[in-house]
């Protein structure tokens, strides 16, 4: 089976493209999804231990969470340090799943995926991009988006360029749907072909 890893700085796509690979019959882990269900279940109390003002009816308020860190972005190895396993763990899972369906190829979306040594979990990594205007349009046209979350997001997350660089693949999602697609098709045929 071929793991491989789905990465992208905020606003370039990632997501539209990890829809594609699933919509393709590509069975996707996705990291983003994990952790907002985390925060409903396992996490809620390791959460709420460190960041007691983000429990609300039983669940970490997302919204809160992202305050504290933002006025205080040191925090978010604490986080983090509780965060990562339980992802793992379920990554792991998914993989074992996968292994007993006979599935020959699937994708990890991991959005830190260099900036945690992901990369060394998975056999081929695809880099979403696209240009810088493109991207903060896209990011700025978030709900409840400033410039300021994003300076924040963007200080967390490894340079698009030095990411391109390390990438097998490169989706570009600034060229339009159908170029996204064809791209995504592309990856998916040169590792069908390079596992034959």
């Amino acid at each position: 089976m071929i793991v491989l890893g789905l990465t992208g700085s905020i606003g370039t796509g990632k997501s539209t493209t990890a829809t594609m690979f699933h919509d393709l019959g590509v069975p996707v882990h996705d990291a983003d999804a994990t952790v907002h269900d985390l925060y409903r279940r396992e996490a809620v109390t390791p959460v709420a231990e460190r960041f007691p003002e983000s429990l609300k009816d039983g669940t970490i308020d997302r919204k809160v969470l992202s305050a504290i860190l933002s006025q205080a972005p040191e925090r978010f190895r604490e986080l983090e340090a509780v965060i990562h396993p339980l992802v793992r763990a379920r990554e792991m899972a998914f993989l074992e799943a996968e292994r007993k369906n006979g599935s020959a190829l699937v994708v990890l979306d991991i959005p830190l995926l260099y900036e945690t040594g992901g990369e060394q979990r998975v056999d081929k990594v695809v880099v979403v991009t696209c240009d810088a205007q493109t991207q903060r349009r896209r990011v700025l046209a978030r709900p409840g988006m400033t410039e300021e979350k994003f300076a924040l997001i963007l200080s967390r997350q490894m340079p698009d360029v030095e990411k391109r660089k390390r990438a097998d693949f490169i989706v570009h999602t600034d060229e339009g749907l159908e170029a996204a697609r064809k791209q995504v098709e592309e990856v998916i045929e040169t590792l069908k072909q390079g596992r034959d």
